[in-house]
């Protein structure tokens, strides 16, 4: 059995500041268990242009609000109880809340290592 608690992450590597927020690693490759699970913030008032060309990605809104748009220009706000998939490998843009930050709960298929960081500084959107 495995019991980790957000404050357990916090003192090792898995926590992430990934630029536009933060993300707690909760579950990882070394783990065992074929996907990771995430604790992620997304700061209000940010934009990330974002793909996982490694990882597909399920995401379940807990609390706040922002919106996930795809490259076709489709916006979709995202709000507590809401569910986004990137089943595709999708590009897309990843955004907070206009007054509040965005937290949600990642899952990743196949899992992360636990240590892999955005570069929101590139153009063509940040990968992994």
């Amino acid at each position: 059995m495995i019991v980790r608690s957000l404050h357990d992450v916090e003192a090792t590597d898995h926590f992430v500041d990934w630029g536009n927020g933060t993300s707690h690693r909760l579950l990882t490759d070394k783990d065992g268990m074929g996907f990771s699970i995430c604790h992620t913030v997304v700061r209000a008032n940010t934009v990330s242009l974002l793909q996982y060309r490694h990882h597909l990605e399920a995401c379940y809104c807990i609390g706040g609000e922002g919106e996930v748009e795809d490259m076709d220009g489709n916006v979709f706000p995202i709000r507590k109880g809401d569910m986004y998939v990137l089943d595709k490998h999708d590009k897309h843009f990843l955004r907070g809340g206009r007054n509040n930050d965005m937290i949600l709960v990642s899952i990743f298929n196949p899992p992360l290592t636990g240590t892999e960081r955005h570069k929101l500084d590139d153009p063509a959107g940040s990968t992994y």
